[in-house]
This record gives C-alpha cells, structure tokens and sequence, in this order.
C-alpha cells in the first residue's frame, strides 16, 4: 500500500517536470511558479550550509539566478529539486571558499532528518527507538537536537555540507558525488572524516 507521504510527493515531482519542460520551452510564467517553489527550500539549505543567514540569502539568491539562467540545460530525466539543490551547494562552497565563511551566528534552521542519539555512532542518521512520545523521550530527544547543532556549527562548511547531504537527506554516494562533482571514493572520505570530526565536537562539549 502507498503512504499518503509518498503519493504527495510523487504529485510535487509531476508537477515540478511539467513546470520545467515548459520553462525550458521559453514558459516564463512557468520558470518563475517553479522558482517560487523552490526559494524556501533552497533557502533553508543554503542555511544549513553556512550558518549564517546573510550568507545563505546571498548564497540563495546566487544559486536562484543560476538556476533561472541555466534552465535550458536542466536534464528533465533527472528531478528538478536535486537539480536546484546541487546549484544551492555550490553555491554555498564556492561563497565558503572565495570568502572563507564562518559561522557566526546559531544555526537553527529546521533540519528534518536529523536525529542524534547520546553515546551512539557518529552518524547523524541514527534515531530513538520509534513508539509512544513520553515527555521524556521528548525531552531527550530536544537535548539531542542541541548537541547535534552544536557540534554541526564548529565544523568546517565542506564537512557540514557533506553530512547534511548523507545523514540529514539519506542521499546515495553517487547522487553527492554528482552534486559535489567529486568520486564516490571522495565522497565516502569525506563523509568518514566529517563524521569522525562530529562526534569529536559533541564528545567536547560533553566534558
């Protein structure tokens, strides 16, 4: 049986390649209702990203026009909301890299998917046993959330970028490997690095 979740999200995929086809037909109407979908998306992940929310609307409004300009290139094989995310990110490390951007402010962005566990491995992916929420187990998984963030927010923006991409979004190795225009051997270095430098940060801030 389908998840009411799933066909939902099937009906955004139809209508975001309808939208694109038409756009990259010359639709103007249409490239800016797909626009429009997507800024808040890519907005909170251009957040997630940098830390920093001057940084990720400057970043959001860059990845945005690059989008509007290379629609015509956008492969309608492919979805349209990994299409955007991937010209978000590099445009959130190409803003990292030009200008060395630090986090300066808290990052407190939604960040669905995201789930720690005290003590576990230093994956991001790991969550509380699923049944009843107890306060308690609210509570525990509030003071989770925090060191999560926290230790997120001492971390490099590569390293955030990357664990955000696997743990918060569960995507495949080469689906990153696509978007960061690395290997997956990269990837999974990368990626064990970023998790090795996680678990590091919420070790400290245990202490």
């Amino acid at each position: 049986m389908m998840h009411p979740d799933d066909s939902a999200a099937d009906r955004e995929r139809a209508l975001d390649a309808r939208l694109s086809a038409a756009a990259r037909r010359g639709d103007t109407r249409a490239l800016a209702s797909l626009i429009e979908r997507h800024q808040v998306r890519v907005y909170r992940m251009c957040l997630r990203v940098t830390g920093d929310e001057d940084a990720a609307a400057e970043a959001t409004q860059d990845a945005l026009l690059r989008a509007v300009r290379a629609i015509s290139t956008f492969d309608d094989r492919a979805q349209f909301s990994t299409w955007i995310t991937r010209i978000a990110i590099n445009a959130c490390l190409s803003r990292a890299r030009s200008e060395k951007l630090r986090r300066h402010r808290g990052l407190d962005a939604p960040i669905g998917g995201f789930s720690a566990v005290s003590g576990q491995t230093q994956t991001l992916g790991n969550s509380l046993p699923t049944g009843e929420q107890t306060p308690a187990r609210r509570v525990q998984q509030d003071e989770d959330r925090a060191r999560v963030l926290e230790a997120l927010a001492v971390l490099d923006v590569e390293a955030r970028t990357i664990l955000l991409l696997r743990d918060g979004h569960d995507l495949e190795y080469d689906q990153i490997a696509e978007m960061l225009g690395v290997a997956i051997g990269t990837v999974k270095s990368r990626l064990f690095r970023a998790r090795v430098a996680l678990r590091e940060a919420m070790e400290s801030k245990r202490k």
